[in-house]
């Protein structure tokens, strides 16, 4: 088989799936999209399948580089004909707050009252209409990076004075109204293929904005969560969960969502508005790390079914490209 290439930066979080596919004999190699290079005029790299696992909180750990060079590097993959997971229309929705918020605004699917800014002095101008608190999120996050949360327009008004509000790696941002979670939690749902896999739902103070499924600590009922996919030294967060089956129409909405922005592997945060009961999403993922300690959680090993959907896909490619 030609190989399966993985791209990502992050040393811990894609260990179980390296795992699942050295037991079954896979040939793969790593590329880290941090680190790299490309001819523009190269010939079709001996690549079956390339799987896009580059993180946009890679910003934090020193990888800021990685997040539009992968842009162009997809578009470079697909214009040579390569099978990419989470190719360069996902990973432009994964960069893009605004343009997921657009796009369900397109789909009529509902989510919280959101402007866009691209300065600090906008905010002010931005908040009016919105039911406070409110938050800002850089467009370009993950791992909850980037969100604050304001109570007053005094406490915005403060922070720019002050110089204390960061937009991130592109300068633009949300301001979005805060939602209070009917029941403390927010629903999690994955996706594999562009179809539904499982849900959970997490459990949060609602301080907190950083909701990786992997690095959830405690079942519902305080059973410790063993965390293979994240850093060993993770801090604890207090996060709590438990395994949810979501309704049909929530589940169909978000296969919309994944087919429409070309996410084959990823996830999606919805949240029901404690205020009024509607259901709001707020967050498209492609870079997804699955609950930790998934068998104890939702009662199967996600990264097995991974492996499934990958293997199946460079079967095809190769077969395909036998064909031609």
């Amino acid at each position: 088989m030609s190989k399966i290439v993985i791209s990502h930066e992050h040393p811990d979080w894609f260990k179980p799936l390296f795992a699942e596919l050295e037991k079954r004999g896979i040939p793969y190699e790593t590329v880290n999209p941090t680190q790299h290079n490309y001819a523009i005029e190269e010939s079709a790299p001996d690549i079956a399948l390339f799987f896009n696992r580059m993180s946009p909180s890679a910003y934090l750990r020193g990888g800021v580089q990685g997040t539009f060079y992968t842009l162009n590097y997809l578009k470079h993959l697909e214009e040579h004909g390569i099978r990419v997971i989470n190719g360069y229309k996902a990973f432009v929705y994964e960069t893009s707050k605004a343009l997921q918020l657009q796009l369900l605004q397109k789909l009529g699917i509902k989510f919280p009252k959101s402007r866009v800014i691209n300065h600090p002095s906008q905010i002010e101008a931005a908040t009016e209409g919105l039911r406070f608190p409110i938050v800002v999120k850089a467009n370009i996050g993950g791992s909850g990076a980037g969100i604050e949360k304001f109570d007053s327009i005094e406490e915005v008004r403060e922070a720019v004075k002050n110089e204390q509000i960061d937009l991130g790696i592109d300068h633009t941002a949300l301001v979005q109204e805060f939602i209070p979670a009917r029941g403390g939690y927010i629903t999690r749902v994955e996706t594999l293929g562009g179809k539904y896999l499982y849900a959970i739902r997490v459990y949060t103070s609602g301080e907190s904005f950083n909701l990786c499924p992997a690095d959830i600590c405690q079942t519902t009922t305080g059973q410790d969560l063993v965390r293979n996919a994240c850093a060993v030294d993770a801090p604890k967060n207090g996060l709590k969960v438990e395994s949810y089956t979501p309704p049909p129409n929530i589940i169909k909405s978000i296969e919309t969502i994944m087919e429409q922005s070309g996410i084959d592997v990823g996830g999606i945060e919805y949240i029901i508005d404690d205020r009024d009961g509607e259901v709001l999403y707020y967050d498209v993922n492609a870079l997804s790390n699955f609950v930790a300690d998934a068998v104890n959680v939702i009662g199967f090993n996600p990264h097995e079914r991974l492996v499934d959907f990958l293997e199946k896909e460079a079967v095809q490619e190769i077969e395909n490209i036998a064909v031609v």
